[in-house]
Protein backbone atom coordinates (compact mmCIF):
# COMPACT_ATOMS: atom_id res chain seq x y z
CA UNK A 1 0.00 0.00 0.00
CA UNK A 2 1.33 3.33 -0.95
CA UNK A 3 -0.81 5.95 1.02
CA UNK A 4 -0.42 9.87 -0.39
CA UNK A 5 -0.63 12.95 1.33
CA UNK A 6 -1.77 16.17 -0.45
CA UNK A 7 -2.11 19.27 1.94
CA UNK A 8 -2.94 21.68 -0.23
CA UNK A 9 -5.52 19.67 -2.82
CA UNK A 10 -6.45 21.13 -5.76
CA UNK A 11 -9.39 21.40 -9.21
CA UNK A 12 -6.66 21.92 -11.95
CA UNK A 13 -8.78 23.09 -14.98
CA UNK A 14 -6.52 23.25 -18.09
CA UNK A 15 -7.04 25.61 -20.92
CA UNK A 16 -5.94 24.33 -24.24
CA UNK A 17 -4.88 27.32 -26.59
CA UNK A 18 -5.01 27.67 -30.38
CA UNK A 19 -1.58 30.00 -30.37
CA UNK A 20 0.62 31.50 -28.35
CA UNK A 21 -0.65 33.29 -25.17
CA UNK A 22 -0.87 37.01 -26.03
CA UNK A 23 -1.47 39.44 -22.95
CA UNK A 24 -4.27 42.27 -23.00
CA UNK A 25 -5.84 40.03 -26.37
CA UNK A 26 -9.14 37.97 -26.39
CA UNK A 27 -7.98 34.30 -27.09
CA UNK A 28 -10.87 31.85 -27.84
CA UNK A 29 -9.80 28.55 -26.08
CA UNK A 30 -9.77 24.62 -28.36
CA UNK A 31 -10.40 22.82 -25.44
CA UNK A 32 -11.01 22.83 -21.85
CA UNK A 33 -10.34 19.52 -19.07
CA UNK A 34 -10.76 19.92 -15.23
CA UNK A 35 -9.87 16.96 -13.21
CA UNK A 36 -9.89 16.46 -9.15
CA UNK A 37 -6.07 16.47 -8.25
CA UNK A 38 -2.92 18.14 -6.32
CA UNK A 39 0.79 16.67 -6.25
CA UNK A 40 0.02 13.51 -3.95
CA UNK A 41 -3.74 12.80 -5.79
CA UNK A 42 -1.98 12.36 -9.03
CA UNK A 43 0.61 9.87 -7.96
CA UNK A 44 -2.31 7.73 -6.26
CA UNK A 45 -4.47 8.25 -9.79
CA UNK A 46 -1.46 6.59 -11.41
CA UNK A 47 -0.74 3.77 -8.43
CA UNK A 48 -4.74 3.44 -9.19
CA UNK A 49 -4.49 2.98 -13.14
CA UNK A 50 -1.76 0.80 -12.66
CA UNK A 51 -3.39 -1.76 -10.10
CA UNK A 52 -1.31 -0.33 -7.50
CA UNK A 53 -2.72 -0.33 -3.99
CA UNK A 54 -2.76 3.50 -3.15
CA UNK A 55 -4.69 5.33 -0.67
CA UNK A 56 -5.46 9.17 -0.88
CA UNK A 57 -5.05 11.50 2.49
CA UNK A 58 -6.52 14.96 1.16
CA UNK A 59 -7.52 18.37 3.47
CA UNK A 60 -11.01 18.74 2.26
CA UNK A 61 -14.54 17.69 3.74
CA UNK A 62 -15.60 14.24 2.37
CA UNK A 63 -18.58 15.47 0.84
CA UNK A 64 -17.14 18.11 -1.20
CA UNK A 65 -17.74 17.17 -5.05
CA UNK A 66 -13.67 16.86 -5.03
CA UNK A 67 -13.60 13.98 -3.06
CA UNK A 68 -17.07 12.84 -4.60
CA UNK A 69 -15.19 12.75 -8.14
CA UNK A 70 -11.98 10.69 -6.54
CA UNK A 71 -14.42 7.97 -4.49
CA UNK A 72 -16.29 7.38 -7.77
CA UNK A 73 -12.78 6.86 -10.15
CA UNK A 74 -12.18 4.02 -7.25
CA UNK A 75 -9.63 5.60 -5.09
CA UNK A 76 -9.80 5.05 -1.61
CA UNK A 77 -9.44 8.69 0.19
CA UNK A 78 -9.13 9.99 3.84
CA UNK A 79 -11.04 13.30 4.09
CA UNK A 80 -8.92 15.69 6.68
CA UNK A 81 -10.70 18.66 8.17
CA UNK A 82 -13.74 19.29 6.89
CA UNK A 83 -13.51 23.06 6.98
CA UNK A 84 -11.18 23.14 4.22
CA UNK A 85 -12.28 24.06 0.55
CA UNK A 86 -10.87 23.02 -2.32
CA UNK A 87 -8.86 25.82 -4.37
CA UNK A 88 -8.50 25.63 -8.48
CA UNK A 89 -5.55 26.07 -10.41
CA UNK A 90 -5.58 27.25 -13.99
CA UNK A 91 -3.07 26.31 -16.66
CA UNK A 92 -2.75 27.65 -19.80
CA UNK A 93 -1.57 25.33 -22.60
CA UNK A 94 0.10 26.67 -25.69
CA UNK A 95 0.81 24.48 -28.71
CA UNK A 96 3.93 24.16 -27.97
CA UNK A 97 3.43 22.22 -24.61
CA UNK A 98 4.47 25.65 -22.91
CA UNK A 99 1.88 25.63 -19.68
CA UNK A 100 1.21 28.97 -17.89
CA UNK A 101 -0.03 27.87 -14.62
CA UNK A 102 -1.79 30.39 -11.83
CA UNK A 103 -2.29 28.64 -8.51
CA UNK A 104 -5.08 29.87 -6.14
CA UNK A 105 -2.98 29.86 -2.15
CA UNK A 106 -5.46 27.31 -1.19
CA UNK A 107 -7.60 27.59 2.30
CA UNK A 108 -5.59 27.93 5.21
CA UNK A 109 -4.48 25.66 7.90
CA UNK A 110 -5.74 25.71 11.24
CA UNK A 111 -3.76 23.93 14.41
CA UNK A 112 -7.04 21.83 14.26
CA UNK A 113 -6.44 20.43 11.00
CA UNK A 114 -2.46 20.00 11.35
CA UNK A 115 -3.53 17.59 14.66
CA UNK A 116 -5.83 15.83 12.49
CA UNK A 117 -2.78 15.33 9.79
CA UNK A 118 -0.32 13.98 12.50
CA UNK A 119 -3.30 11.29 13.61
CA UNK A 120 -3.94 9.81 10.07
CA UNK A 121 -0.53 9.88 9.40
CA UNK A 122 0.51 8.10 12.61
CA UNK A 123 -2.79 5.89 11.79
CA UNK A 124 -1.38 4.93 8.16
CA UNK A 125 1.93 5.04 8.43
CA UNK A 126 2.28 1.09 9.75
CA UNK A 127 0.49 -0.37 7.34
CA UNK A 128 1.99 1.37 4.13
CA UNK A 129 4.89 0.48 2.34
CA UNK A 130 5.59 4.28 1.13
CA UNK A 131 4.21 7.73 2.25
CA UNK A 132 4.10 10.25 0.08
CA UNK A 133 4.16 14.06 1.09
CA UNK A 134 3.78 15.48 -1.86
CA UNK A 135 2.17 19.55 -3.03
CA UNK A 136 2.42 22.98 -1.80
CA UNK A 137 1.64 24.04 1.87
CA UNK A 138 -1.69 26.40 1.98
CA UNK A 139 -1.79 29.22 4.02
CA UNK A 140 -1.11 29.26 7.81
CA UNK A 141 1.44 26.19 7.05
CA UNK A 142 4.44 26.25 8.97
CA UNK A 143 7.49 25.43 6.74
CA UNK A 144 8.53 22.47 9.14
CA UNK A 145 4.99 20.62 8.07
CA UNK A 146 6.09 18.29 5.95
CA UNK A 147 9.18 17.54 7.99
CA UNK A 148 7.21 17.13 11.29
CA UNK A 149 4.68 14.53 9.40
CA UNK A 150 7.81 12.73 7.99
CA UNK A 151 8.51 12.54 11.34
CA UNK A 152 5.49 11.51 13.05
CA UNK A 153 5.28 8.83 10.39
CA UNK A 154 9.05 7.52 11.32
CA UNK A 155 8.06 7.57 14.93
CA UNK A 156 4.91 5.74 13.94
CA UNK A 157 6.50 3.14 11.54
CA UNK A 158 10.46 2.85 11.15
CA UNK A 159 10.49 0.74 8.18
CA UNK A 160 7.76 2.48 6.36
CA UNK A 161 9.67 4.38 3.76
CA UNK A 162 8.98 8.36 3.41
CA UNK A 163 9.00 10.29 -0.40
CA UNK A 164 8.69 14.00 -0.42
CA UNK A 165 7.74 16.04 -3.50
CA UNK A 166 7.34 20.03 -2.87
CA UNK A 167 9.53 23.00 -3.64
CA UNK A 168 10.96 26.33 -1.82
CA UNK A 169 10.81 26.63 1.75
CA UNK A 170 9.41 22.99 2.68
CA UNK A 171 11.92 21.46 0.99
CA UNK A 172 14.81 23.84 2.55
CA UNK A 173 13.14 22.33 5.81
CA UNK A 174 13.61 19.06 4.91
CA UNK A 175 17.16 18.85 4.80
CA UNK A 176 18.21 20.28 8.06
CA UNK A 177 14.91 18.49 9.92
CA UNK A 178 17.06 15.50 11.02
CA UNK A 179 14.41 12.82 9.90
CA UNK A 180 15.99 9.76 7.29
CA UNK A 181 13.71 10.24 4.23
CA UNK A 182 13.99 7.46 1.64
CA UNK A 183 13.39 9.72 -1.37
CA UNK A 184 12.86 13.17 -2.78
CA UNK A 185 11.95 14.15 -6.30
CA UNK A 186 12.93 17.93 -7.44
CA UNK A 187 13.45 19.36 -10.16
CA UNK A 188 15.99 21.28 -11.38
CA UNK A 189 15.38 24.46 -10.35
CA UNK A 190 14.69 22.82 -7.26
CA UNK A 191 17.68 20.97 -6.93
CA UNK A 192 19.79 23.81 -7.84
CA UNK A 193 18.03 25.86 -5.11
CA UNK A 194 18.25 23.15 -2.37
CA UNK A 195 21.96 22.80 -2.85
CA UNK A 196 23.28 26.60 -3.52
CA UNK A 197 24.18 24.98 -7.03
CA UNK A 198 24.15 27.22 -10.36
CA UNK A 199 20.95 26.08 -12.55
CA UNK A 200 22.92 26.13 -15.72
CA UNK A 201 25.89 23.85 -14.52
CA UNK A 202 23.18 21.40 -13.66
CA UNK A 203 21.29 21.53 -16.79
CA UNK A 204 24.66 21.08 -18.76
CA UNK A 205 26.30 17.78 -16.72
CA UNK A 206 24.02 15.33 -15.42
CA UNK A 207 26.84 13.83 -13.65
CA UNK A 208 27.27 17.62 -11.50
CA UNK A 209 23.27 16.60 -10.80
CA UNK A 210 24.30 12.93 -9.55
CA UNK A 211 27.02 15.27 -7.32
CA UNK A 212 23.96 17.35 -5.97
CA UNK A 213 22.19 14.63 -5.28
CA UNK A 214 24.50 13.21 -3.17
CA UNK A 215 25.53 16.09 -1.16
CA UNK A 216 21.82 15.66 -0.29
CA UNK A 217 22.48 11.86 0.66
CA UNK A 218 24.84 12.85 2.79
CA UNK A 219 22.18 14.94 5.07
CA UNK A 220 20.50 11.69 5.21
CA UNK A 221 18.30 12.13 2.12
CA UNK A 222 18.68 8.18 1.00
CA UNK A 223 17.87 8.78 -2.91
CA UNK A 224 17.54 11.76 -5.41
CA UNK A 225 14.82 11.25 -8.01
CA UNK A 226 15.72 14.52 -10.06
CA UNK A 227 13.74 15.53 -12.67
CA UNK A 228 15.05 17.75 -15.72
CA UNK A 229 12.44 18.06 -18.27
CA UNK A 230 13.34 17.05 -21.88
CA UNK A 231 16.86 16.44 -20.44
CA UNK A 232 15.78 13.46 -18.52
CA UNK A 233 15.81 12.47 -15.14
CA UNK A 234 18.81 11.52 -12.80
CA UNK A 235 18.40 8.96 -10.01
CA UNK A 236 21.63 9.25 -7.03
CA UNK A 237 21.15 6.51 -4.74
CA UNK A 238 23.51 4.60 -1.99
CA UNK A 239 23.84 1.50 -5.22
CA UNK A 240 24.84 4.26 -7.91
CA UNK A 241 23.86 6.86 -10.45
CA UNK A 242 21.76 6.80 -13.82
CA UNK A 243 20.86 9.32 -15.72
CA UNK A 244 17.59 8.32 -18.36
CA UNK A 245 16.79 10.12 -21.16
CA UNK A 246 13.30 9.41 -23.61
CA UNK A 247 12.91 10.30 -27.31
CA UNK A 248 11.19 13.51 -28.42
CA UNK A 249 7.49 13.90 -27.66
CA UNK A 250 4.71 16.23 -28.83
CA UNK A 251 4.46 18.39 -25.84
CA UNK A 252 0.86 19.04 -24.81
CA UNK A 253 1.01 19.68 -21.03
CA UNK A 254 3.55 19.97 -18.78
CA UNK A 255 1.00 19.91 -15.75
CA UNK A 256 1.45 16.50 -13.63
CA UNK A 257 4.70 15.42 -15.64
CA UNK A 258 6.80 16.06 -12.24
CA UNK A 259 3.55 13.87 -10.52
CA UNK A 260 3.53 11.40 -13.00
CA UNK A 261 7.65 10.64 -13.00
CA UNK A 262 7.16 10.16 -9.29
CA UNK A 263 4.72 7.30 -9.62
CA UNK A 264 6.69 5.52 -12.68
CA UNK A 265 9.00 5.48 -10.03
CA UNK A 266 6.93 4.08 -7.41
CA UNK A 267 4.86 1.67 -9.55
CA UNK A 268 8.45 0.24 -10.52
CA UNK A 269 9.61 -0.01 -7.13
CA UNK A 270 5.94 -2.00 -6.01
CA UNK A 271 7.10 -4.33 -8.79
CA UNK A 272 11.07 -5.27 -7.21
CA UNK A 273 12.74 -3.62 -9.91
CA UNK A 274 16.02 -2.22 -9.24
CA UNK A 275 17.07 1.16 -9.58
CA UNK A 276 18.26 1.96 -13.41
CA UNK A 277 14.32 0.12 -14.35
CA UNK A 278 12.49 2.76 -11.80
CA UNK A 279 14.59 5.63 -13.02
CA UNK A 280 13.46 3.83 -16.85
CA UNK A 281 9.59 4.00 -15.71
CA UNK A 282 10.31 7.62 -14.07
CA UNK A 283 11.43 8.90 -17.23
CA UNK A 284 8.42 7.13 -19.46
CA UNK A 285 5.94 8.27 -17.13
CA UNK A 286 6.93 11.83 -17.38
CA UNK A 287 7.36 11.78 -20.68
CA UNK A 288 3.44 10.30 -21.09
CA UNK A 289 1.98 13.02 -19.11
CA UNK A 290 3.75 15.87 -20.88
CA UNK A 291 2.02 14.33 -24.17
CA UNK A 292 -1.24 13.92 -22.47
CA UNK A 293 -3.97 17.23 -22.61
CA UNK A 294 -4.73 18.73 -19.13
CA UNK A 295 -3.81 16.85 -15.99
CA UNK A 296 -4.28 13.86 -17.59
CA UNK A 297 -2.59 11.18 -15.75
CA UNK A 298 -1.17 8.26 -17.67
CA UNK A 299 -1.88 4.90 -17.54
CA UNK A 300 0.34 1.81 -17.84
CA UNK A 301 -0.60 1.52 -21.97
CA UNK A 302 0.69 5.20 -22.39
CA UNK A 303 4.06 5.03 -21.47
CA UNK A 304 7.61 2.96 -23.15
CA UNK A 305 10.18 2.57 -20.62
CA UNK A 306 11.32 0.11 -23.46
CA UNK A 307 11.86 3.21 -25.29
CA UNK A 308 14.24 5.47 -22.37
CA UNK A 309 17.79 5.23 -22.57
CA UNK A 310 20.03 4.49 -19.15
CA UNK A 311 23.12 5.56 -18.59
CA UNK A 312 25.37 4.66 -15.63
CA UNK A 313 27.18 7.68 -14.05
CA UNK A 314 30.57 7.13 -12.80
CA UNK A 315 31.54 9.47 -10.31
CA UNK A 316 35.06 9.82 -8.98
CA UNK A 317 33.36 9.54 -5.56
CA UNK A 318 30.25 8.45 -3.67
CA UNK A 319 29.08 9.44 -0.38
CA UNK A 320 27.81 7.05 2.43
CA UNK A 321 23.96 7.67 3.51
CA UNK A 322 24.11 7.67 6.90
Amino acid sequence: MIVTVTINPSVDRTIQLPSRLERDAVIRATAVTSQAAGKGVNVSRALLQASVATRAVVRADYHDPYVRELVESGMAVVAVDPAATVRTNIALAEPDGTTTKINEPGSPLSTAAVSALHDVVAAEAPRADWIVLAGSLPPGADVELLADLARTARIAAPQTRIAVDTSGRPLTALRSAGVRIDLIKPNLEELAELTGTEPRALEADPRAVARAGDALRADGIAAVLATLGSGGAVLSTGEGAWHATHPPVLARSTVGAGDSSLAGYLIADSGGHPAAARLAHAVAYGAAAVALPGTTIPRPTDTRPDQVTVTELHLPATVATP
